[in-house]
């Protein structure tokens, strides 16, 4: 082993603060090293034996360093190349990037500043344009709005993880969108691994992108139905569809402010506070310290598994953890629950008139069809944990004479 240099993937070095994020674009698998193991590592890379690095890095940081257990960590992580392995070519154009590039273009920046700056003084004038919960019920039938708004949202979902997506075509990295079905909800959901091999500061548009969509896409629907008004000044069809939607694209957008769960923000804000896994770590810490508050130690977990960065601010960032909750409270008194009670309201008003009647039907099953979408999923998903459980503790088997 000594003599004999070790193959390595391509791997990418990235400097965060006084440490090393090593890792993988193709495979996504990286691990963050103290400055002097990435040095060591370099030196590995670029070809030199083990046992020679091994000197290297006792003559340079006067310590010793058990290099097998070194190599043997930098397999696990998948860095060393097995001799079976076949070494890829060059790396091929990445589709779309030319897009990724136009749609964050300074033209298009502009053009951005200009839509928004327009909707936003029609908001000022005219204060109807801002979406408000009672304009989801666009038109009398609930059944036409629950399946308007369901069809509805999905492109403007799509072109949410779409723009994280280019956003991250543009920097040359293989970014996926793909699309799932999750308990019975189709699932757009963003892949950008290879965002870690790229210097902090270029990783902020990919996290954002998604939000800056989310206000061009208001600002698009709010002054369409500004301009499709009827000649009394009233909204038309369009135009009621249009803010019905839009508002929906202002709850997606509040719902980013919950900083509790792994949003667009809170990647934005783990970037810039230099942290790896600030959510674990700070709900962990929290939790911690409730616990200790509780006189229950033995619920307390080991702090130790996380980076000493990842600890330092995760002691601070507890209330920005309760900010998210506070968010939550702000979504549901203003945009949720206001929305459920009219949607109620006037299921029930539409069944007064009994089963004879269209308009019984047109409440019924879009009531039964929203209580079916929110009892299947927690069914569905206590089944699963029903399951794991049942495999982990498998049934023990008795001979019986």
């Amino acid at each position: 082993m000594g003599e004999v240099a070790v193959s390595f993937h391509e791997l990418s070095f990235v400097p965060e603060g006084g440490e090393m994020t090593v890792g993988r674009a193709d495979s996504g698998s990286y691990a963050v090293l103290p400055a002097d193991g990435a040095a060591l590592l370099r030196e590995l890379v670029q070809g030199m034996p083990p046992e020679h690095a091994a000197q290297w890095y006792e003559s340079t940081f006067g310590e010793q360093v058990d290099i097998g257990d070194f190599l043997e960590t930098l397999r696990e992580l998948g860095f060393v190349r097995a001799n079976s392995e076949i070494v890829a070519g060059p790396p091929t154009g990445i589709a779309l990037q030319w897009l990724g590039r136009a749609l964050f273009s300074p033209f298009a920046w502009l053009c951005y500043t200009v839509l928004i700056a327009v909707w936003l003084f029609a908001v000022v004038h005219d204060n109807d344009l801002w979406p408000r919960p009672r304009y989801v019920f666009f038109t009398h039938s609930l059944l036409v709005v629950q399946l308007s708004m369901i069809v509805g949202q999905l492109p403007l979902v799509f072109l949410h993880e779409a723009f994280h997506t280019l956003a991250g075509r543009r920097l040359g990295l293989r970014s996926r969108l793909g699309i799932s079905n999750r308990y019975m909800y189709i699932v757009f959901e963003t892949q950008m691994n290879g965002l870690l091999s790229v210097e902090r500061r270029k990783r902020y548009l990919p996290f954002l992108a998604g939000m800056v969509c989310d206000v061009v896409e208001l600002s698009l629907l709010g002054l369409l139905a500004n301009a499709t008004r009827d000649a009394n000044g009233s909204f038309s069809l369009t135009g009621r569809i249009a803010l019905a939607l839009a508002f929906t694209v202002v709850i997606r957008l509040a719902w980013q402010f919950q900083l509790y769960l792994r949003t667009d923000l809170y990647y934005v804000f783990s970037t810039a506070l230099s942290c790896h896994d600030l959510h674990d770590a700070s709900t962990t810490l929290l939790r911690n310290r409730i616990w200790r508050l509780l006189r229950r130690p033995h619920r307390v977990v080991d702090e130790q598994q996380w980076t000493e960065r990842d600890r330092e601010v995760g002691r601070w960032y507890g209330p920005f953890l309760v900010l998210g909750v506070v968010a939550l409270l702000l979504i549901t008194a203003l945009g949720s629950l206001p929305l459920l009670v009219q949607y109620v309201g006037t299921a029930v008003r539409h069944m007064s008139d009994g089963p004879l009647d269209g308009s019984f039907w047109d409440g019924a099953l879009p009531l039964l069809n929203s209580v079916v979408w929110l009892l299947v999923p927690v069914y569905l998903a206590r089944r699963k944990r029903r399951q794991a459980r049942s495999r982990q503790f498998p049934a023990t088997i008795k001979e019986v004479n």
